[in-house]
């Protein structure tokens, strides 16, 4: 029986938790030139990975800190925000809670005031 090509979703999956071990945050560029995949797809696949049905991993997000150019134009406005990523393990089960959803029309009676 031919092994299954791993998806692009999987090889993500390991190059971010690989890197979550050794405390490290990959921007979507990094993880292109690691991947050779796109970033638009690279970010695709992590919103994929936060689903329960790929994994329900807690996917962090944060502004990486970069030095101002010398030209003296701030990057942050130049360029934009740079965010770099970092997935986590699962999440666990007592951590999700589900709310009751009204359908269209109802009312949710009040949580009881203690």
């Amino acid at each position: 029986m031919p092994l299954r090509r791993p998806l692009q979703r999987d090889i993500l999956r390991d190059v971010m938790l690989s890197a979550a071990e050794c405390d490290t945050w990959l921007t979507l560029e990094e993880l292109g030139r690691l991947t050779s995949y796109p970033p638009a797809s690279i970010s695709a696949q992590l919103r994929h990975l936060r689903k329960t049905r790929h994994g329900g991993y807690r996917l962090k997000k944060r502004c990486r800190l970069v030095p101002k150019p010398t030209a003296g134009v701030d990057a942050i406005v130049a360029h934009g925000p740079l965010w770099e990523y970092r997935l986590d393990r699962r999440r666990s089960a007592s951590r999700v809670a589900l709310r009751p959803v009204a359908r269209r029309g109802e009312m949710l009676p009040m949580a009881a005031s203690v």
